[in-house]
C-alpha cells in the first residue's frame, strides 16, 4: 500500500512531489517550509515565526494521514543559518515536550523561496 497525502491545511507542493506518502506502517513527509497555506507565500519573518509555521504545516500533513506529532520517530531539519539553532530549537521543542524523535539538523546553503527553516519527518502509523 502506498497512498499520497494531500492536505488543504498545508501548502500545496511547489514542484513534482507529494506533501507526504503513507504506507501500511509509516508516513513520510516532504520537507515543509514556512509557506502560509492561505496565501501560498512565506509571510513569517523571524526564525521563530517561520519555525512555528513549518511545524503547523507538518502537523497538518500528518493529521491528513490520521497521525499525530507524537508518532514522529525521525525529523531532518534544515536551517539557512546555524546561528538560528537556539531560537529554532526553542519553538521545535514545544512540539515534543517528552520523548522527542531522533533528529538531524544541518545548515543548508539555501532553502526554497528564501526560507530560514525546513523540516521533514517519518512517523509510525
Amino acid at each position: 500500500m502506498r497512498k499520497v497525502i494531500s492536505s488543504e491545511l498545508a501548502p500545496a507542493a511547489i514542484g513534482p512531489y507529494s506533501q507526504g506518502i503513507m504506507t501500511e506502517k509509516l508516513v513520510f513527509t516532504s520537507g515543509q517550509i514556512p509557506i502560509n497555506p492561505a496565501s501560498g507565500k512565506i509571510t513569517a519573518q523571524t526564525i521563530e515565526e517561520q519555525t512555528e509555521q513549518v511545524m503547523k504545516n507538518l502537523k497538518a500533513v500528518l493529521a491528513e494521514s490520521g497521525v499525530g506529532m507524537d508518532r514522529i520517530v525521525k525529523t531532518t531539519c534544515f536551517l539557512s543559518d546555524m546561528a538560528d539553532f537556539a531560537a529554532f530549537n526553542a519553538v521545535y521543542g514545544k512540539y515534543f515536550p517528552e520523548n522527542a524523535p531522533a533528529r538531524s539538523c544541518v545548515q543548508a546553503a539555501a532553502l526554497p523561496m528564501g526560507a530560514k527553516v525546513e523540516v521533514e519527518c517519518v512517523a509510525v502509523r
